[in-house]
């Protein structure tokens, strides 16, 4: 698959490097911004079991 990507980006070495990190910061933005945040409430992190003694 990245491969695939980086044979299918424009330019050099160079410009594909860079295409391909502002791709991947904006995989990370999407993701901390829209994907993390609906799925939170569906994930089982707030539920504890420990006891107040």
């Amino acid at each position: 698959m990245y491969g695939w990507i980086w044979r299918h980006l424009p330019g050099n070495t160079w410009v594909k490097a860079l295409i391909s990190l502002v791709l991947v910061l904006a995989v990370v933005y999407v993701l901390f911004q829209y994907v993390f945040p609906w799925a939170e409430p569906l994930l089982p992190f707030n539920d504890v079991t420990v006891n107040n003694q």
